[in-house]
């Protein structure tokens, strides 16, 4: 019999002994003797767990309560006005992005890719970018909640398949929780469908949030207006990238997949971590839950691999942003004599983050945030002053030719031997491709 407090009977039948989860499942048996409903002394009785987490139970398919996730991110912008926009916002929208258009073609090669225009609300922000949240978050939840259970001992695995069932729902619930909170964060200050730099709605659909852009502009000296066409401009700008460089979401989106596959548990290196953010949980009180939660019950060391994949993601997210900053500085450079100002505010505001990206980065894992905006803004610019435009954005042909991190610390370096490209037939371009995807075949280019 144990002495200390909170602890159950042990008999040497309790499979979470020496565990991570050890101190949780004792803290379920409170007072419970050890023996409830015929368990093994030192097993949770089923029937109070049950009850206990009810709270994180509710039904659902997949990894994570989404609509228990949504209905949370809707309960959070609703805590103020949040009108639907009107629609002389919508056709302010419609016209900005028009003439963003225009203005764009004059600067990138790439034509447009906007086929509808939209002014959203915050809550219209949720839902129509869910699908794009439901990819990029499912495989890191997956990925938490297999790393959570192989965290378990073989012996535990075997006498606890019901537990197993009821852990993977209760940490599908507390990630619905942090899911919902930083999608809900993310609304109150997000401008844009793709103001974080992944395309978060359908192909195509270039969406604003006019109340953000409201608030965003008060702290800025410049007339609301001009901020409405230049983040038209950034938006039509992400359109055209993502329309026509045909690889790149799926080379972001998988990034975040790489991510997750490399997460790792060591139940021995965060045992502690684990009980001592345990003990002072009461398993029935959901308040405690959530200060759990809070405290970063899945804040855990990355491995290596998730460096690596963190790192690409990174990579590609700054030269995205600074592709866009390049084209929108040109088109903008005769013709919006508040440009400037606004490069500067949307440069600091990207490389820093705000608030709710800082929360969404604490609750998933990931910092969705081009730190090196500028170096790669330099290199594009760089790159398009030697060689032109063209030059410039043949570079998104192929993953294989985008600048490295390491090109970004010498944005002015990259390809700095290269001049104006003289005309080349068709063989001789497909041959200086092959060179440059690093391909030693002597095949013809259609093999």
């Amino acid at each position: 019999m144990s002495d200390k407090p909170g602890e159950t009977p042990d008999d040497g039948q309790n499979p979470f002994k020496g565990t991570p989860f050890e101190q949780f499942f004792g803290q379920m048996m409170g007072g419970a003797g050890g023996a409830a409903g015929g368990l093994p002394a030192g097993m949770p009785d089923l029937s109070q767990l049950l009850s206990q987490i009810q709270f994180l139970m509710q039904p659902h398919d997949g990894p994570v309560n989404w609509d228990f996730a949504l209905d949370m991110a809707r309960k959070a912008v609703a805590q103020s006005p949040d009108p639907s926009p009107s629609q002389r916002q919508q056709d302010a929208v419609a016209d900005a992005v028009r003439l963003a258009d225009h203005w764009l073609d004059e600067t990138t090669e790439f034509p447009s890719g906007v086929t509808s225009t939209a002014a959203w609300s915050r809550a219209e922000w949720i839902v129509g970018t869910t699908d794009v949240w439901k990819v990029l978050v499912e495989p890191i939840a997956e990925s938490s909640v297999a790393a959570l259970g192989g965290a378990l001992p073989e012996e535990a695995r075997a006498m606890s398949g019901p537990l197993l069932g009821i852990l993977g729902k209760a940490v599908g619930g507390m990630l619905a929780q942090q899911v919902g909170s930083g999608l809900g964060a993310l609304a109150a200050e997000v401008l844009s469908v793709s103001d974080i730099g992944l395309p978060l709605a359908a192909a195509g659909k270039a969406a604003i949030v006019p109340a953000n852009v409201t608030a965003f502009a008060e702290g800025l000296d410049v007339s609301e207006d001009d901020v409405l066409l230049y983040l038209a401009l950034r938006e039509a700008a992400h359109q055209r990238l993502f329309a026509h460089v045909p690889w790149l979401r799926d080379h972001l989106i998988g990034a975040v997949a790489d991510y997750a596959r490399g997460i790792e548990i060591n139940a021995e290196g965060i045992q502690s971590q684990i009980e001592e953010q345990m003990r002072g949980v009461d398993p029935a009180n959901p308040e405690s839950m959530q200060q759990l939660l809070e405290g970063g019950m899945f804040d855990l060391p990355r491995s290596p691999a998730q460096e690596a994949a963190l790192q690409r993601l990174e990579v590609t997210l700054a030269l995205v942003e600074g592709w866009v900053d390049e084209v929108v500085g040109q088109a903008t450079a005769e013709r919006m004599p508040s440009a400037t100002k606004l490069q500067e505010a949307f440069r600091r505001r990207r490389a820093a983050g705000g608030p709710a990206e800082e929360t969404f980065a604490t609750l998933v894992g990931l910092e969705l945030r081009p730190r090196r905006l500028r170096d790669a803004s330099t290199l594009w610019g760089s790159l398009r002053t030697r060689q032109g435009t063209e030059a410039r954005d043949g570079v998104w042909m192929h993953p294989d030719l985008l600048p490295s991190a390491a090109d970004l610390d010498d944005p002015l370096g990259f390809r700095e031997d290269a001049s104006a490209p003289a005309e080349l037939s068709s063989e001789d371009f497909d041959a200086e491709l092959m060179k440059l995807l690093g391909d030693d075949s002597t095949g013809s280019p259609e093999e």
